[in-house]
């Protein structure tokens, strides 16, 4: 047996040990299972989002793209590291003391029906797509590193299992302490790959002088243009705000404070990760130019010394597991939270919730997989189903900062439009000038809201925090 595969086994063992821990706690109740009990610190945030944000995108995504554009891929991260920061200083402190628990439910709140239903439809959509990605990026993963052990439908089925093994076990609590193991696990295999692939080559001077075009792909800004990289910070600080993985996470926390210095905490952590993983794609880029940009991180990571590789693999396959989890417990907790409690049974007790959110996270996992195996162009719905969380934001950030504004089917007729959006930029070409579509959400879902306020006279209720005290 290899050592990249004892790795592997022993990093899925101390996961499952970890979930059947904490199960205990998550059987208490909704609350337990759903939001740990909303006794999260800080540090516990910010390991929770850096888990969700560093994913196969972030690590393996980011070298494939910088095998062609240069250090300028790393900004993927750097964007994420944005989003966190931006949630952090003006909404999680917010979300965590509103009385609500997911967007569809804030929606609804201060709003009407049919806006949260739309709402949930639609993040539910956004969530299932994503945790496919997941089980795509798994496979590939350990098909690639480990082809002797894994063929691409065997990684994905690994990673399913231990996906929704332990979202289903232990909730957020058992995603959240994963993430602990998770984030060291990622910064200690991608740092030491860094050191090591960067040595063999003969340091960082040899790097340079070896790479094609160096002062193009060794220039953080010069590979990709400046108005994808902004879109990217859009995109990623869009989403951070009403995606239900970073909201749901919001909610964890143990008071509106913790959530805001957790979240910018987080940003901090997980803003380095994307430039590393853009220097082993040079690195790639130097020792093995012939091959596809795909496998620029698996093929540099498989050249190292069998420790290494393994730590490293278990590292990225971290990665994709941190971001799966809460992904998954995100789907599973909308349809859960704003479908079945309040549309198909109200007053469910709440030891009966919890096997509805465990049923929830189960069914989803299964309907994902099946999803991932039939997958065409999941990628690029991915980037349309993130931007589509620009209807969401906007009306979270009105209703918080510009509540005068605000009408009672203000988010009904925004998210309309923001899904609407996504069908026109896709028939209609001439738009693309814009470069990227969350400028065209943008534009239109804020044009859309401001229409609204203008037409519709009813106003929403005043937007209410609570205090500690009163949970």
């Amino acid at each position: 047996m290899s050592v990249q595969l004892v790795i592997v086994i022993l990093y899925i063992c101390l996961l499952f040990a970890i979930s059947f821990w904490v199960k205990h706690r998550a059987d208490r109740g909704s609350t337990e299972y759903l939001f740990a009990g909303r006794k999260l610190g800080s540090w516990l945030i910010a390991v929770n989002i850096t888990g969700l944000a560093v994913g196969a995108a972030s690590t393996v995504g980011v070298a494939e793209n910088a095998f062609n554009v240069g250090m300028a891929a790393g900004w993927y991260n750097g964007a994420w590291a944005a989003g966190a920061v931006v949630m952090g200083l003006f909404a999680a402190g917010k979300l965590r003391a509103m009385k609500v628990s997911t967007i569809p439910e804030f929606f609804e709140y201060y709003y009407d029906t049919k806006g949260r239903l739309v709402c949930a439809v639609g993040l539910i959509i956004i969530m299932c797509v994503i945790t496919s990605l997941q089980y795509l990026a798994g496979g590939a993963i350990l098909s690639s590193l480990l082809p002797n052990v894994f063929s691409f439908q065997g990684g994905m089925l690994t990673s399913a299992v231990v996906f929704i093994g332990i979202t289903l076990i232990g909730g957020l609590w058992s995603s959240g302490l994963a993430n602990v193991v998770s984030v060291l696990l990622i910064y200690g295999g991608i740092l030491f790959s860094c050191i090591m692939a960067v040595s063999n080559i003969g340091g960082m001077d040899a790097l340079v002088a070896k790479l094609p075009k160096a002062d193009v792909l060794m220039d953080p800004f010069g590979g990709v243009p400046l108005a994808i990289i902004i879109g990217w910070f859009i995109v990623m600080i869009t989403q951070a705000i009403t995606a239900q993985g970073p909201v749901q996470i919001a909610c964890g926390a143990k008071d509106a404070k913790t959530a805001r210095n957790g979240f910018v905490l987080g940003g901090l952590l997980m803003f380095p990760v994307g430039f590393l993983s853009a220097l082993l794609g040079l690195c790639s880029k130097v020792s093995f130019p012939d091959i596809a940009a795909t496998m620029a991180l698996p093929k540099i990571v498989m050249s190292l010394d069998p420790l290494t590789s393994g730590v490293t693999l278990a590292a990225l396959w971290a990665a994709d597991v941190s971001t799966a989890c809460t992904i998954l417990l995100g789907a599973g907790t909308l349809f859960s939270q704003d479908v079945y409690k309040r549309f198909i049974d109200p007053q469910v007790t709440d030891s009966k919730f919890v096997k509805v959110n465990r049923l929830s996270v189960f069914v989803i996992g299964l309907l994902t997989l099946w999803f991932a195996f039939n997958a065409v162009g999941i990628v690029k719905t991915m980037v349309a189903g993130l931007s589509m969380t620009t209807a969401l934001t906007c009306v979270f950030f009105f209703t918080v900062f510009a509540p005068g504004l605000c009408r009672r089917s203000s988010a009904f007729w925004t998210t309309v439009a923001g899904l609407l959006c996504i069908v026109i930029w896709e028939f209609v070409p001439a738009l693309h000038v814009l470069q990227h579509v969350i400028y065209f959400e943008w534009l239109v879902c804020v044009a859309v809201f401001l229409a609204v306020a203008v037409l519709d006279k009813e106003k929403i209720k005043e937007v209410e925090l609570r205090s500690d005290e009163q949970e």
